[in-house]
């Protein structure tokens, strides 16, 4: 066959292939509800658009082929990423975007407009969703609605949802590649930890976002859920699952004094854009590492912290908050073991795994380190 002709049979498969319809199929999400849809799903709205940082790495240059809409959560708290995304992709600038529905500032009717086969909705939206008879408002619409989880407890259920991102993407493949990475990763460290034997596990307090809204009083922290779990994970001992059996949770300043952490982290992020009190530390992509320091030195002048034996020996770090609603939790695990176990981790470098996982294997963004801030310890 002439090269000709070879070209002519590839353009005609292609078009067969275009023209078969998506297969029917059923989803179980991750509330256990069995969701009819036809796979791949050729228009689909992130309920959050946080989800592109799997949906990226399942899709790569061909992620917003399918992406109708998102909720504008990506804009609002995450903006640096979102920036990364608009550079590669300017014209999703013009993508539509959505309030979010417990806020009760989504507007159903617009959705409806985008004629979407499918919605995908984070697990904490759940009550309110039900509550609100929206799941079927949306069924008579023709929208089947989806839940995901990477925050509520993620250990459960990061690897389901991965999936099911697979499935909605045609990216079954892709997701099984992305769990395995994302696996491998985090079994460098808690592999190192079981053959290292008794180890001391350092107490850790991990702070959820000061400084970002109302006053920095102490202390909103995890359980043993999220970062709770990759503290555990890394060979630490996290304080707030003394206390707290959810994922979410305060600690009495009084507690944080009595249990003084060996080491205090702080989650952080580019909130700038919902921000009434600007305390917060910025970091993640590209941020600035002096800056981020400087606001992590002003939270550590809170009354309690002082005297804490953390901040007095110098073990006080920042980590990009984000990290806490994506599948992406082997760089911090890798970043934790560091600063808890130096010597038995000196090898690890979570900043050359995230390049590597961003130009070399999964996401069609460019690489900018800064998720991580720490306070020079003392001599330094």
């Amino acid at each position: 066959m002439s090269i000709f002709g070879k070209i002519a049979s590839a353009m005609v498969a292609a078009l067969v292939l275009a023209a078969l319809p998506a297969s029917a199929a059923e989803i179980v999400d991750v509330t256990g509800r069995r969701v009819e849809i036809a796979l791949p799903a050729k228009r689909v709205l992130l309920g959050e658009a946080r989800q592109i940082h799997v949906a990226a790495a399942l899709k790569g240059e061909h992620v917003f082929d399918t992406i109708v809409g998102w909720r504008d959560d990506l804009l609002k708290k995450d903006p640096d990423s979102y920036a990364a995304y608009v550079e590669r992709f300017p014209e999703i600038e013009k993508l539509p975007r959505f309030g979010y529905i417990p806020s009760g500032d989504f507007s159903l009717e617009a959705a409806i407009a985008l004629k979407p086969d499918v919605l995908t909705l984070n697990l904490e939206a759940q009550q309110a969703v039900e509550e609100s008879g929206f799941i079927e408002k949306a069924a008579a619409a023709g929208i089947a609605v989806v839940y995901l989880d990477f925050r509520v407890d993620p250990a459960a259920n990061s690897e389901k949802s991965v999936e099911i991102l697979g499935q909605l993407f045609g990216a079954e493949a892709k997701a099984r590649e992305f769990i395995d990475y994302r696996n491998a990763q985090i079994a460098l460290v808690t592999d190192r930890l079981k053959k290292a034997g008794e180890i001391v596990r350092p107490k850790v307090f991990i702070e959820r976002s000061p400084g970002i809204t109302g006053d920095v009083v102490c202390c909103r922290t995890f359980g043993p859920a999220n970062f709770g779990k990759m503290v555990e994970e890394a060979g630490g001992h996290n304080i707030g699952s003394d206390v707290i059996k959810g994922t979410f949770g305060d600690l009495n300043p009084e507690q944080l004094i009595v249990s003084d952490p060996d080491h205090v982290i702080i989650t952080g992020s580019n909130w700038s854009a919902e921000s009434d009190l600007n305390q917060f530390v910025s970091v993640g992509r590209g941020a600035d590492a002096a800056a981020a320091e400087d606001r992590l030195r002003g939270l550590m002048q809170r009354p309690g912290f002082p005297g804490l034996k953390a901040v007095k020996q110098g073990n006080v770090h920042a980590v990009w908050h984000q990290f806490y609603g994506a599948p992406y939790e082997f760089i911090p695990i890798q970043q934790f073991a560091k600063w808890f176990h130096p010597e038995l981790f000196a090898d690890i470098d979570p900043d050359r795994t995230f390049r590597e996982f961003h130009e070399k294997l999964f996401l069609p963004v460019t690489y900018r380190a800064g998720y991580f801030a720490s306070l020079p310890k003392s001599g330094e």
